[in-house]
């Protein structure tokens, strides 16, 4: 693209650096205030404003809630009239002497933590409607990915960059100009795009059934963060049950930990002395742990032997391994091994702050809960029922014929945010093979639609009452048509012409598949007739006996004349393809040329008319 092309400059010409990826499993994030009456000092004020209302909409919403890997941030960028990279994969640069918010979170596999990003953006905008605000991630639009099939032909990835904001709860886009050419082929200059805010923000386009199907999954919040929790009893070292009730939300540094562990990472568990880990097997209490349920999954669904730091253990007490939880446990309790351990998260928050706070344990400074303040502390158990798919409830899920049950009740596998997606893919993929004029390029993140029509799709919908439901139509499966490309395909007769052929010759009485068997069954007959003719013809010429031949004969070759080729200048045995053979047999005359047949050529020809025959 230009805009990645301006990047590389010669290192005489004020070479800026090799432009930068946004890596994988990141949502990036950027809010602007578009307001040419305001100062850059009072642009700031409002900034700052926005971030204190964007920490004060965390702490209401994400009390209790564990991030896979990043939280959500806004950090206020000054603006000094230089450029600012921003880190996406066309790699443009950010607004010269503007100042604004961003923020990176690193949502690991959790992808609904990325979802919960937009909602709170969503909801930001909303409270603040003078911000513009602007997120995407490796993948680039995904807002626009998630509203495919409902976007105008022109809207493709080439062209997509910077066009798409967040204003109100709305969904914008900045539309193509008749008049600029350049304008409509290629992403924008996030300059040109503020500027088209500020001066044309009447003409941005906003259809609302694009909008609901890129935020379609963020009708399911605010009540799915709750819902993305979970609770588990598990036996864990007393130390680590204090750090953990200090902070629930450290437990997802350390579950990463184990799911990407290596051997070296595995080599302080390998100690026979538990002395010297930070956690050691010992002092066992049994709690409740906060889990997203990603990382609950993942350490849920791992083999892990018993390492030697607590194989020991494991000897003295053999009832251990009955205790409830116990196997997670260990595997936390590893976890925060491997977490503290490798010098490579030495500067991690998290790090510094358990490490702290088990100095502060080893100097007095701090106490250990004892089992009264435990027997205390929350002993909420979730089930884990979501784990477990039946595959019989996904084929019905598949086909569409579970139905929904009563709320709170789960009516298939997973839980009712799987199903929803489920559904929703299996109806797009449906969409897809439903639409005659489809190609493989329909199949691709952003559908080649009418311009007309998806400009008009507000208007559509507002009169039909709503995006029409996809799922109820049904692939039509034309079996015709099938066995017809099929024929052609195989290179086979159509049926129509079999069914006309069969007609004009069809006895009377005879259907016309019995009139097709019977042609087949004849012609069958007619080539065994002229293979037994051919048979018999080389029987009598001596070509399939393996018996030696006559002295006469071979004195007289002419006596060996096929009947049919009397008068008719055929090739004789004379004729025939020969070869000498030296005999090893002491009693043979060996002077005397032997006529052999090559009954190989011969075996193969008569295969050859037997394949015929078959077919």
């Amino acid at each position: 693209m230009e805009n990645q092309q301006d990047n590389f400059k010669w290192f005489g010409e004020g070479f800026d650096g090799f432009p930068k990826i946004l890596p994988d499993d990141c949502v990036q994030y950027v809010l602007y205030v578009t307001d040419a009456k305001l100062s850059d000092f009072d642009i700031r004020k409002q900034l700052r404003t926005i971030q204190i209302a964007a920490n004060a909409l965390c702490k209401s919403l994400l009390k209790d809630f564990i991030w896979q890997r990043d939280a959500f941030c806004l950090e206020l960028i000054q603006g000094q009239g230089r450029s600012k990279p921003i880190l996406n994969p066309s790699c443009s640069l950010m607004s010269e002497g503007h100042s604004f918010l961003q923020g990176r979170t690193n949502f690991g596999d959790s992808i609904e933590d990325e979802w919960l990003v937009v909602y709170l953006l969503r909801e930001l905008s909303r409270k603040f409607p003078q911000s513009w605000i602007r997120v995407f991630d490796s993948d680039g639009e995904f807002l626009l990915i998630e509203a495919a099939d409902q976007l105008p032909k022109w809207l493709n990835p080439d062209v997509a960059e910077n066009r798409i904001w967040i204003n109100g709860g709305r969904l914008l886009i900045i539309p193509k100009l008749p008049t600029n050419k350049s304008f409509n082929t290629t992403g924008l200059k996030i300059d040109d795009a503020l500027t088209f805010i500020q001066t044309r923000e009447p003409d941005l386009l906003h259809t609302s059934s694009i909008e609901s199907e890129a935020f379609h999954r963020l009708q399911k919040y605010p009540t799915q963060i709750k819902e993305s929790l979970h609770y588990a009893m598990i036996t864990i070292p007393r130390k680590l049950a204090c750090v953990l009730h200090d902070n629930a939300s450290r437990i997802s540094p350390a579950v990463e930990a184990f799911y990407l562990r290596d051997p070296i990472a595995l080599r302080p568990l390998q100690l026979h002395r538990p002395s010297r880990l930070f956690f050691p097997p010992e002092d066992f209490v049994t709690v409740s742990v906060k889990f997203a349920k990603v990382g609950y999954a993942q350490i849920k669904g791992q083999d892990f032997p018993t390492p030697p730091a607590w194989v020991a253990y494991t000897a003295k007490d053999p009832k251990a391994r009955g205790r409830s939880g116990w196997d997670v446990g260990m595997k936390i309790t590893c976890g925060f091994e491997m977490l503290l351990s490798d010098p490579q998260n030495v500067d991690k928050k998290p790090v510094r702050e358990i490490k702290l706070l088990l100095e502060d344990l080893d100097a007095g400074e701090e106490q250990l809960p004892s089992d009264n303040d435990i027997s205390q502390w929350d002993h909420t158990v979730d089930d884990e029922s979501w784990l477990d798919i039946d595959f019989n409830d996904f084929d019905r899920e598949l086909s569409g014929k579970t139905d929904a049950g009563p709320a709170g009740q789960g009516g298939g596998f997973g839980d009712r945010a799987a199903q929803a997606n489920l559904r929703r893919m299996v109806t797009r993929f449906e969409k897809f093979l439903n639409d005659d004029d489809g190609t493989a390029e329909d199949a691709d993140f952003f559908d080649d639609t009418d311009d007309e029509n998806t400009s008009n799709t507000s208007d559509e919908t507002a009169s039909r009452g709503g995006v029409m439901d996809e799922a109820e139509e049904e692939i039509d499966f034309d079996e015709d048509r099938f066995t017809s490309m099929m024929r052609d395909m195989m290179g086979l007769p159509p049926v129509a012409a079999l069914d006309n052929a069969a007609d004009l010759g069809a006895k009377p009485g005879l259907g016309a598949a019995a009139q097709m068997q019977k042609d087949s069954v004849e012609e069958k007959q007619e080539i065994r007739e002229v293979m037994d003719d051919m048979e018999e013809e080389l029987r009598q010429a001596g070509a399939l006996s393996l018996e030696p031949l006559p002295e006469e004969i071979i004195a007289d070759p002419e006596r060996l004349s096929l009947p049919s080729a009397q008068n008719s200048g055929a090739t004789t045995v004379s004729d025939m393809p020969r070869f000498s053979e030296a005999s090893t047999n002491e009693e043979s005359a060996v002077d005397d040329e032997v006529l052999n047949i090559d009954f190989d050529r011969v075996k193969d020809l008569l295969k050859g008319y037997g394949d015929s025959w078959k077919v």
